[in-house]
């Protein structure tokens, strides 16, 4: 069995999501593995378009809904067609980043990641090519010949997998989350670094890192109901001004632009409004009750579903009333007080390396407190 110790992950930044589970493979490694963003290989024309596609997508529900049920999750000849123009922009650079490293392994956290991995398997077959995928139903583009390895999250995950790939191997693991998470403060003392009263409740409101959904509006509403609201812009510096502006007349909301305290943040609420996502399990291993806006189409759609069959989580439509609505009737339940933190950091990090061992490939020894 090879022991790894030179790795290439490929990650994607369109939204904040690959990134952050990029990071957390890399901690769960152990070696010093180097992370490329595949929408920067595109180039700064080509990811900028690819960018504003989305967005522009993502604005149009019906649209996305059919590009991503119709198109991207059977793979038509159109969506094949997009991933071999991506696949050819992305693939020079990458692979010249990879025969720098003398990379052992790529792992590919982001679609066209994926297809290039593949591509570099069939003239490099020494090296292991792996791709984790944490929707909860994998869409065509992840799935390729020449991938040795396959994370998903569940059973659901690993049959969609096979669907496009009936003799794939898949690992199912737990959801990759960064260890921050594992290490956030008590309610307590995260109330007291955030200015958040202990007697008081609390809610986190929060929409990915391009702060997508009705978060200024539902503020209002939620701190009329007696609420104190710690608000997350992520990268939407617009919406962050607003919160800014708002909080000057109303001392319950506590404002934030991108920041790096979201573990903090998170232990300080009661409960975590936000869209369907990895932020979703990372809420659940701090142990707060999930109300998840109906607010991106397509494989946010699948994901929110599967959120669903979790439990710890309500959904709610996409408008500041129905977000209200929906807190209210959470705490006047109670379900913020039945939900439980998942204490065990080393556990989806023992997953992982057991998939690697069952291709071949050993991490090096667990780290201190692994």
């Amino acid at each position: 069995m090879t022991v790894l110790d030179r790795a290439l992950v490929v990650s994607g930044s369109i939204g904040k999501g690959h990134d952050t589970v990029a990071e957390a493979c890399v901690h769960a490694l152990g070696v010093d593995a180097t992370i490329v963003d595949a929408v920067a290989l595109l180039g700064a024309r080509g990811g900028n378009l690819g960018e504003a596609v989305f967005r522009h997508l993502v604005g149009r529900a019906a649209l996305y809904d059919a590009f991503h049920f119709t198109h991207l999750r059977g793979g038509t000849s159109l969506a094949r067609a997009l991933d071999r123009v991506s696949c050819r922009k992305v693939y020079p650079r990458l692979a010249e980043l990879a025969d720098e490293l003398d990379a052992q392994m790529l792992l590919a956290v982001f679609a066209t990641g994926a297809a290039a991995a593949a591509r570099y398997k069939r003239s490099r077959p020494h090296v292991v090519t792996a791709v984790i995928c944490t929707d909860s139903f994998a869409h065509q583009l992840w799935v390729h010949e020449g991938i040795d390895l396959f994370f998903v999250t569940s059973h659901l995950g690993a049959e969609a997998v096979r669907l496009h790939r009936p003799d794939a191997r898949v690992a199912v693991i737990t959801h990759p989350v960064r260890r921050a998470f594992y290490a956030a403060p008590d309610r307590a003392q995260a109330r007291a670094a955030t200015g958040v009263p202990s007697d008081e409740p609390c809610v986190l409101l929060m929409a990915g890192a391009w702060g997508i959904g009705p978060l200024e509006a539902s503020a209002r509403g939620l701190i009329e109901d007696g609420f104190h609201v710690i608000a997350i812009a992520g990268s939407n510096r617009p919406l962050e001004l607003r919160l800014r502006s708002l909080a000057r007349g109303l001392p319950r909301l506590h404002p934030f632009g991108y920041t790096d305290q979201v573990a903090q943040l998170m232990a300080a609420s009661d409960v975590v409004v936000t869209t369907s996502g990895d932020t979703c399990r990372e809420a659940r291993v701090v142990g707060r009750y999930l109300v998840i806006i109906d607010t991106v189409p397509g494989h946010v759609r699948e994901n929110l579903q599967h959120e669903l069959e979790l439990g710890q989580a309500s959904a709610c439509r996409s408008d500041a009333e129905a977000v209200r609505a929906c807190v209210r009737a959470v705490f006047d339940r109670g379900d913020h007080l039945r939900t439980t933190a998942d204490p065990d950091a080393a556990r989806w990090e023992r997953e992982f390396r057991m998939g690697f061992e069952s291709v071949g490939l050993a991490l090096p020894s667990p780290y201190a407190g692994c």
